[in-house]
């Protein structure tokens, strides 16, 4: 957003707000110097229509009235104003207790769409006693995955109650399923939704989106995974039904899909995890050194991309939807990774340019959040500042100096008092701003959806505060509160492993030592190692223990679902950094024999950069992206193509793209055309 655009937007609040009976819009002009940029009285009153509408979406309770009843409609004599009691965060006061559980819920978003208002929320809670970094305290820190591509353009529809239409592909169903004889496998083809959202949740591990099929008139679930699309938003609005809950919903989805038993054909000494899993002891195999896994899963989906990802060493026998759809991943990645490289330059990662609307939210919020912060810290540090914000030190001295010259224009005396000469900021003079902004709907849903995820975790759900602070943060958001009926989250248990994260979770509060069992998935094999636990976290929707590992004399992370045994040793023996240290930012700890390896990567699987950390990116045609990923082997790299089906390939080094077209050719030949017809 332009410097002129933020100031106008800051002018418009700071006059909104000084005044009890408002501004009519000529007034508004004359008050504003920078409405007179516009060439007419036409194009001024269509630029106030947006400010105005602008305002009203972030939040900020913009409000019309007439004091002549009789020309109620002349917008002309209509006036306007922000009533304060409105604006302003309520005086609600949070305990020690009830911090760290926000500080802990807002954390929970990092690196996620709703990030940024988490971060925010926890500003404006700052001066209410929320102490940001509360949330390290916490020996779990779990963390929600919003990294599917269409998440952002879902929630938007579902909090504004837009209609939606998407490509989706629907999921692996068995068609033997409580019938005797096994149905002919059919191709999965994606079909155009259309949709009336009413409500989010994450279960599982993947988010999904319930609401009204106006195709099927009927209410149906999506995951949003299986969207092939990019959303399209329809036309009008619509009403949710009085008695919809996202959590009964949600907790419907466990009668979805019945249990389905499948059977693959492992070599032997191969797919410990397979192993790990199935129903009993594997039979031998018709063919010499294979044997046959029985496995009943609720996610024949899951168990493909698990097959998959063994690529040669494992075959999906039974039944014919499970072959067809490891068969359809193998094939994907292998035409993928059969095409050329196209060209590309890889520069230094950083933060992608936002759209003109989110830019213009995230300016105006942080000029509007600086102001109360300052009041309530005066003489903070510059730099300080500029962390806690998440702008250059450069960046917050231009916000300084705007601040410094917005006002009313023809009461000098009522513009801020601003100095940060010396590095220490002091703001005077700003009445009007003195106090945070009430919560958006954004903001209020990143807390109490965060609260209410962790009511559910073992350990954390009866801590003191909790639901206290839940009680006071829906009274400090108002009516944004109310998302909590249509935004939930769940994050996924470890599978297969009940109750692993109490057990774990009492070793890192107690400082016990444990010897774990522990699948090696790169080198499928299972493991003994004797560890002293750090804390749990968990990273998309999969738990990890971090911990130092004695066998590997170094700090490790291990994910939960591949621990299959857990024995407590005895007070643990802390070798490492200091165990109360900060949560680390990036789950991959880079090392001396790192390897770089160059991913070409569709839409779908964008989340990839973020998620691997990449060092460096490229943007390609059609919406495709280049990362660049430091790992610390490449074993795990085919069958990490195999999981995508098609939408990231290896680019470099030439070894490595080699080694996956190989690997995948090898796999897709346990598949030939004729073994899936009839």
């Amino acid at each position: 957003m332009s410097a002129n655009r933020t100031e106008r937007l800051l002018n418009l609040v700071i006059a909104l707000l000084s005044t009890r009976r408002g501004f009519t819009k000529h007034e508004l002009f004359e008050e504003i110097e920078l409405y007179g940029e516009a060439p007419t009285t036409a194009s001024r009153e269509k630029l106030f229509d947006r400010d105005k509408a602008f305002l009203r979406e972030q939040g900020i309770p913009v409000e019309s009235y007439s004091e002549e009843t009789l020309y109620d409609q002349d917008n002309s004599v209509r006036r306007y104003r922000i009533r304060a009691d409105q604006y302003r965060l309520p005086g609600v006061r949070f305990t020690p207790e009830e911090s760290a559980v926000l500080a802990l819920a807002a954390s929970m978003w990092e690196q996620a769409a709703l990030g940024s208002a988490a971060a925010r929320a926890l500003r404006k809670l700052q001066a209410r006693g929320v102490v940001a970094e509360d949330a390290a305290a916490s020996p779990l820190q779990p963390r929600i995955r919003t990294n599917d591509p269409n998440f952002e353009a879902v929630w938007k529809a579902t909090t504004t109650r837009t209609p939606i239409s998407f490509g989706y592909r629907p999921a692996v169903r068995s068609g033997s399923a409580g019938s005797g004889a096994a149905k002919p496998a059919r191709r999965r083809r994606s079909t155009v939704r259309h949709l009336q959202p009413w409500g989010m949740g994450s279960r599982f591990g993947h988010w999904y989106v319930v609401g009204w099929d106006t195709d099927r008139r009927a209410e149906r679930f999506f995951r949003l995974s299986r969207m092939t699309t990019p959303v399209s938003f329809g036309e009008g609005s619509y009403e949710l039904p009085e008695a919809f809950s996202i959590e009964a919903s949600l907790a419907s989805l466990d009668q979805v899909f019945a249990p389905v038993t499948a059977v693959v054909r492992v070599q032997e000494g191969a797919a410990a995890e397979l192993r790990l899993r199935a129903d009993a002891a594997p039979v031998p195999a018709e063919a010499a050194g294979w044997e046959e896994l029985t496995l009943t899963v609720p996610d024949l989906d899951a168990l493909a991309a698990d097959t998959a990802a063994l690529g040669p060493r494992a075959v999906a026998v039974h039944p014919p939807e499970y072959r067809s759809a490891v068969a359809d991943l193998l094939r994907g990645a292998y035409e993928a990774q059969d095409k050329p490289v196209p060209a590309f330059s890889l520069v230094r990662r950083g933060e992608a340019p936002a759209a003109s609307s989110t830019a213009a939210q995230s300016h105006l919020t942080r000029l509007l959040d600086l102001v109360p912060y300052v009041l309530g810290n005066q003489g903070a540090d510059l730099e300080q500042t500029a962390r806690r914000f998440g702008v250059s030190v450069a960046q917050l001295a231009s916000d300084l100096n705007l601040l410094f010259v917005s006002g009313p224009r023809h009461y000098p005396n009522g513009l801020m008092d601003v100095n940060f000469e010396n590095g220490q900021i002091y703001i005077d003079n700003a009445e009007d701003l003195s106090e945070p902004v009430r919560l958006g709907m954004d903001e209020a849903a990143a807390l109490i959806v965060g609260l209410q995820t962790l009511s559910s975790l073992p350990g954390v759900g009866n801590a003191p505060g909790l639901a206290s602070a839940l009680e006071k943060l829906s009274e400090a958001a108002g009516e944004a509160s109310g998302v909590g009926a249509a935004v939930a989250a769940r994050l996924a248990e470890p599978r297969g492993n009940s109750g692993v994260l109490d057990t774990l979770q009492q070793a890192v509060t107690g400082r016990r030592q444990l010897t774990l069992k522990y699948l090696v998935a790169s080198r499928d094999e299972v493991t003994e190692r004797t560890v002293d636990p750090r804390r749990l976290f968990s990273v998309d929707d999969r738990w990890y223990l971090e911990a130092w590992c004695h066998r590997s004399e170094g700090v490790r992370n291990f994910r939960v679902d591949r621990i299959h045994d857990v024995t407590d040793s005895g007070p643990a023996s802390w070798q490492g950094p200091d165990p109360d240290a900060a949560f680390p930012s990036s789950l991959f700890r880079p090392g001396s024999e790192d390897v770089l390896v160059t991913l070409v990567l569709e839409p779908s699987a964008s989340w990839v950069e973020s998620a691997y950390d990449a060092v460096r990116r490229a943007e390609l045609s059609r919406g495709r992206i280049a990362v660049e990923l430091r790992v610390g082997n490449t074993r795990w790299i085919p069958g990490f193509m195999a999981r995508q089906g098609g939408s990231a390939a290896v680019a470099e080094p030439a070894d490595v793209r080699a080694e996956a077209a190989q690997w995948l050719r090898e796999a897709l030949a346990n598949y030939p055309p004729e073994a899936q017809q009839g």
